[in-house]
């Protein structure tokens, strides 16, 4: 009698892409959202403790964000994507929390009115995101940039990290903060041009062939 051929395991959820984890999740597979919330975690994490300069705050808004996804995953549509999904919720559960401590603090679900200003300026600025090794920035200038990060009015923050840290490009930064391309675009050159002034003073002088000078990348 020949034996019967086994059948495939399944998947393992890390082995999954995204599209497929929610979908699963969806189903009420709970171990692919816990997987979920191990891909995105520490990425919200920074973000948000970006947005609010506070790690027990960020703790906080790090919980709700992921509860609130949970909550909301049956009625998440699949054409969109989970990352830019997950820090929307993110960046407007940290902005929540500053409205309470600052209430000059705008939802991102109430966006600014757009200046203009982000289609007609090209800034430069140092590079410290995907330097290799070699050439990160020194520890002085390191903290000079995380200072002036932290400075940015939160609005402009949200944007500006997702952009220039997380990677996203303008249409991706825009969705995940429910703005217009024109809105981030202008919030995201105003950013700029804040972290470009605050900088200015701790690059000016430097070297330019100073091993692990920073770079200069165009916006």
């Amino acid at each position: 009698m020949s034996e019967r051929p086994e059948e495939p395991a399944a998947p393992r959820p890390r082995d999954l892409d995204d599209e497929a984890l929610v979908e699963r999740a969806q189903a009420g597979e709970s171990t692919s959202f816990d997987e979920l919330v191990r891909r995105y975690e520490g990425k919200v994490f920074h973000l948000v403790r970006r947005i609010l300069n506070d790690p027990d705050e960020a703790e906080d808004a790090l919980q709700e964000t992921f509860l609130s996804a949970y909550r909301g995953l049956p009625r998440f549509k699949r054409e969109a994507r989970f990352s830019t999904w997950i820090f929307r919720i993110a960046t407007n559960a940290a902005l929540m929390r500053l409205r309470k401590r600052r209430p000059d603090v705008v939802s991102l679900d109430q966006p600014k009115p757009v200046d203009g200003e982000g289609e007609t300026v090209t800034l430069d600025l140092p590079d410290w995101t995907h330097s290799p090794d070699q050439e990160l920035v020194d520890q002085e200038t390191r903290t000079a940039m995380d200072e002036a990060i932290g400075a940015l009015p939160p609005d402009l923050a949200a944007v500006f990290l997702l952009r220039d840290v997380e990677g996203m490009s303008n249409e991706e930064a825009a969705e995940a903060t429910g703005l217009t391309l024109a809105a981030a675009k202008s919030r995201l050159h105003r950013a700029r041009l804040f972290l470009r002034d605050r900088l200015h003073k701790h690059f000016q002088g430097r070297p330019s062939n100073r091993k692990g000078a920073p770079r200069s990348t165009s916006a």
